[in-house]
């Protein structure tokens, strides 16, 4: 069973890591998609082991933050695949590693422009034809700092929770176009991510440090899972749900049979009296 057989899926951050995981997991299960990412080198070898497997995938050498050479990239994807159907920004970078205090402005700006301006650029790019189709799906994966501080990732961390309002927001402009726009946590895993917290020692904490090693030798969550909660959030299965932050944590279960008004799993901090 293949059951996203020809359905068109954009895939950003697709040379490695959760991206690259997500792209051979949805190749997998039949989709046509399109590999979005900085790195000639890295979309080569990801594109080869997809069209090895029987897949089919398109490479498109694309910097999220150039909003231009985005439409160049869902524009040729559209002649190869047709229109977007789904869209997985697995993008992303932690910026600056260490204190506020002793931060490099630019560096932890980056963050901000390819973590939540990148996320905003495929949006737009995509959103038109889904609009007129009046059919679409969007995933936009964050990390832990969605839910909560991470110390001496405050850059990474704010373009976390930016992510969550952002698919919220969206949701809701969306809603009666029957477009889904949620958010994912595909929990603690072993990525180049990892490494860069490692490298930065103690600028990075003893917390950070402790569990970005033990994410290194466990290998963190097991990618079957992340491919089996995106799958499911991309599905028919999840029409009734938008607008929320699932992780791979979560009851599915719960989740699928959910009032679609229902406020689990929606990130608030504040709650009316």
């Amino acid at each position: 069973m293949r059951p996203f057989k020809e359905k068109s899926i954009l895939i950003t951050g697709a040379g490695r890591g959760i991206g690259k995981r997500l792209a051979l997991g949805f190749a997998h299960a039949g989709a046509r998609v399109g590999l979005l990412a900085r790195t000639k080198a890295e979309l080569d070898l990801a594109a080869l082991e997809i069209e090895h497997a029987g897949g089919a995938a398109i490479r498109l050498r694309t910097d999220v933050r150039d909003y231009e050479e985005v439409c160049a990239a869902v524009d040729k994807m559209s002649v190869h695949f047709g229109p977007v159907q789904i869209l997985v920004c697995a993008h992303g970078c932690l910026g600056e590693v260490g204190p506020l205090s002793l931060s490099n402005p630019k560096a932890w700006s980056d963050a901000v422009s390819t973590n939540v301006v990148g996320a905003m650029h495929v949006c737009r790019a995509v959103l038109p034809s889904m609009l007129e189709r009046r059919s679409g799906k969007i995933i936009l994966l964050v990390g832990p700092g969605a839910e909560g501080p991470r110390v001496n990732l405050s850059g990474y961390s704010a373009t976390q929770a930016a992510l969550v309002r952002l698919a919220e927001t969206l949701a809701e402009e969306v809603r009666d176009s029957n477009i889904q726009v949620n958010c994912m946590n595909p929990g603690l895993t072993y990525t180049s991510l990892t490494d860069e917290i490692l490298s930065a020692g103690d600028r990075a904490g003893w917390k950070e440090s402790q569990e970005a090693s033990q994410v290194r030798t466990s290998g963190g969550v097991s990618p079957d899972k992340q491919i089996h909660l995106a799958q499911f959030l991309c599905s028919d299965r999840s029409n009734h749900i938008s607008g929320k932050l699932i992780s791979v944590s979560d009851d599915l279960r719960r989740l699928e049979h959910a009032n679609a008004h229902s406020e689990i799993f929606t990130l608030r901090r504040l709650q009316k009296v």
